[in-house]
Order: C-alpha cells, then sequence, then structure tokens
C-alpha cells in the first residue's frame, strides 16, 4: 500500500512482493511487528545462505523499510530489531569485446531482424530490455538522428524508465539504418512479434539465446546471459574504451547514480593517459618554501 501511494515503478512494486513471499513471511509467519527480534533477522540472513549478498539485501532491505514505515504509521512505537546489510563486493562487469560484439551482430542479423535490432538497441543505444519494449516510433527522429527514451514496460505496465526521467541518446550509423529498414505499420511500438501481438521479455531472450549461439558465445541456462543486460555493460564500456567521460557515459546510461557509471571507467584508456601526462606537465619548484625557512633558522 505504502508504494502504491508513493507511486513506486510497477516493477519495483513486484520484486517488493516477491522478496516479501519468499523470504521475509515464511520466516516471519504470523508473528506481529513489534515481536520481531535481532534473532529473527540474523536468521532471516542465514536462510537466505545460498543467494548473492545483493539479493539478500533487497530483500533485508524490504523488512526494513516495511519496519519503518510502520513506526511512521504509529502502527508501532519503535524499530524493534536492527537491519544490518550484508557486505557487498562489486564484480566486474561482464561485456562483450568489440570481436564478439561484431559476431553477435552478425549472427542476430541471421537469426531474425527483431534480434539483430533488439541487440543494436541495446550495445549500441543501452536500452534496457523494458525501454526496448515500449520503445516507439515517435521516439526516432531521423532527421536529427536522435532515439528519445522516454518509457520502460514491465510486464505490460508502461512508466518511466529506471531513474524517473527520459533520456536522449544519438543514433550510431548501423541502429539508424537498421530501425529505418524496419518501419512498419503493425502499431506505434518498434518491436512487435511477427503476428503483431506486443513483444515480451521472454521472445527477445529467446532470440538473444539463437544469436549468441550462432555466434559461438555462451548462454546461460538457455538464456541471454544477463538477460540482455551484458548488452547495456558493452555500451558502456566500448564508450569508456574510447574515452568518453563519465558524465556523459552516464546521461547516455542513464545511471541514477556517477557510482554505477565509475565502474567502467577502469577501462578508460584516455583516462590513464591524462593521469600520466599530468606528470609530464611543468610544475614549480619543490621544496623552495622549506629552503627559506630553513635559511631563517638560527645557527647551532
Amino acid at each position: 500500500g505504502y508504494c502504491v501511494a508513493n507511486r513506486q515503478k510497477p516493477s519495483g512494486i513486484d520484486n517488493k512482493q516477491t522478496y516479501l513471499r519468499l523470504w521475509v513471511e515464511p520466516l516471519m509467519g504470523k508473528k506481529q511487528l513489534d515481536r520481531i527480534t535481532d534473532e529473527d533477522v540474523q536468521r532471516l540472513k542465514a536462510k537466505m545462505q545460498h543467494l548473492s549478498p545483493k539479493t539478500a539485501n533487497n530483500a533485508l532491505t524490504v523488512l526494513a523499510k516495511m519496519l519503518r514505515v510502520a513506526v511512521e504509521w504509529k502502527v508501532i512505537d519503535k524499530m524493534p530489531a536492527t537491519v544490518r546489510l550484508l557486505k557487498v563486493t562489486h564484480n566486474e562487469m561482464e561485456f562483450y569485446e568489440e570481436p564478439d560484439l561484431e559476431r553477435l551482430v552478425e549472427a542476430a542479423g541471421k537469426v531474425d531482424p527483431l534480434a539483430h535490432l533488439a541487440v543494436l538497441l541495446g550495445a549500441d543505444a543501452g536500452l534496457r530490455m523494458g525501454e526496448m519494449i515500449a520503445l516507439e516510433w515517435s521516439d526516432i527522429d531521423f532527421r536529427r538522428n536522435l532515439l528519445t527514451v522516454a518509457r520502460n514496460d514491465w510486464r505490460g505496465k508502461v512508466g518511466l524508465p529506471k531513474g524517473g526521467k527520459s533520456r536522449k541518446v544519438p543514433m550510431t550509423r548501423r541502429l539508424a539504418a537498421a530501425l529505418s529498414a524496419a518501419r512498419h505499420l503493425r502499431g506505434p511500438r518498434v518491436l512487435y512479434r511477427h503476428d503483431g501481438r506486443p513483444l515480451s521479455v521472454g521472445t527477445i531472450r529467446y532470440y538473444m539465446a539463437k544469436a549468441q549461439k550462432r555466434a559461438g558465445l555462451r548462454v546461460v541456462d538457455g538464456r541471454a546471459l544477463g538477460e540482455l543486460h551484458i548488452l547495456r555493460h558493452t555500451f558502456c564500456s566500448r564508450l569508456a574504451m574510447r574515452g568518453a567521460t563519465a558524465k556523459s557515459i552516464q546521461e547516455l546510461a542513464g545511471h541514477q547514480h556517477l557510482s554505477t557509471t565509475q565502474r567502467y571507467m577502469h577501462l578508460s584508456p584516455a583516462a590513464r593517459e591524462s593521469a600520466i601526462r599530468l606528470l609530464d606537465a611543468p610544475t614549480e619548484k619543490i621544496g623552495d618554501g622549506l629552503e627559506t625557512g630553513a635559511s631563517e633558522a638560527p645557527q647551532q
């Protein structure tokens, strides 16, 4: 109710309900909120040992927020337990090297035009899966060579993209050409199934997996690696390796926090080069002030 009242994204509400249903409710049962103890929290952590720290933290965050809202709504007088999150170690982002990406683009073109467009929208424009599904022809400006990411589709519910605002992405030549060749009259959206029905996440996964197999790339559990998110990682990584600034990558990818973007910046040779060039720049003589101070010191 709190999430709906505060107009949170449908995907976020769905995720919170899932964490409550799968992890919090089975352990807490019908226990009253003010009876939840620190030991209960630790038992919940123990129950989620097989999950990644990030996933476990998502469930813990939902529990903590539920308790804070209960205090705010005066359902309970105070927080009954302390909920501390697990330490998370950020793994290096997986992405396609340029030769692998080119093989994937070529393979996707042979698999299906839909697969080809999905790969290019991810790797050349950084769109998330829901943003691809919700993309409309009115978002494509061929004259200005500009693509606007204005909405996100989550299981048929359309809202703003992650971060709560739209963004504009200049199109690469091959993406613009692919979009121009794919124009149709089936409806307002860019991507539809061949029978005219709305596109689903499962359809994109299916075509992506076929393209990966044809390109000789790894497929995990029969699905596209990272559910196409590897294409966003590839988009950001390619920009970093070509010397784009962190701020530019953040705006193009629609990252809410710069810290997310900075995880790619270790790939930037331009950043490393500019840092080393600082050592070549002329500097003021070091130690002048110390020498002056020494001359004024009393003789021993």
